[in-house]
């Protein structure tokens, strides 16, 4: 297995598990919670969309010109949808998986630009830096889910790839 952030390998998906083939730890992520596993992928799919539209309300903010509730709201969203993941898989495996060696340094990469963003937002206020920094993160966020989509990361270098040799 790779370790790196361009690693194409995918050994560790961390795809949807059939419950019969769980350990115990795994069958008991969210039992504390009592949910069952159609409760769980209603709680994901509320999660997923509560964080994405709180990402697309940033956006309406951001034409207000209201920066630092941009940032906050943006990131927040983004990582309301990445713990949507844990109703599915568990919060230790996504965990596990979050930093599996293929999708190690893009999740370092993702959650540092996530905290600098709101960092540069709330201190420097500075619209331009902010919204370079958001662009990279939604990028190290695309790159990060990629991960999980077989061929996903040879598809994104083929299709730049192709765009560069083209011009």
């Amino acid at each position: 297995m790779k370790f790196g952030f361009f690693s194409a390998d995918f050994g560790d998906q961390g795809l949807i598990d059939d419950e019969a083939e769980l350990t115990h730890d795994e069958k008991g992520a969210w039992k504390f919670c009592g949910l069952s596993k159609s409760q769980r992928m209603f709680a994901f799919g509320a999660c997923f969309v509560s964080g994405a539209l709180l990402s697309i309300l940033s956006t309406l903010v951001l034409l207000v010109g209201n920066i630092v509730a941009f940032a906050i709201l943006y990131s927040c969203g983004n990582v309301i949808s990445l713990f949507s993941l844990t109703f599915i898989i568990g919060i230790p495996k996504q965990v596990k998986t979050m930093f599996a060696p293929v999708r190690f340094w893009a999740t370092v990469v993702y959650i540092v630009l996530l905290a600098l963003t709101l960092a540069m937002s709330i201190w420097l206020r500075n619209f331009a830096l902010s919204i370079v920094l958001v662009i990279i993160q939604f990028s190290a966020l695309v790159w990060y889910s990629a991960s999980y989509i077989p061929y996903g990361r040879e598809i994104i270098r083929r299709f730049f790839g192709s765009c560069i040799t083209s011009i």
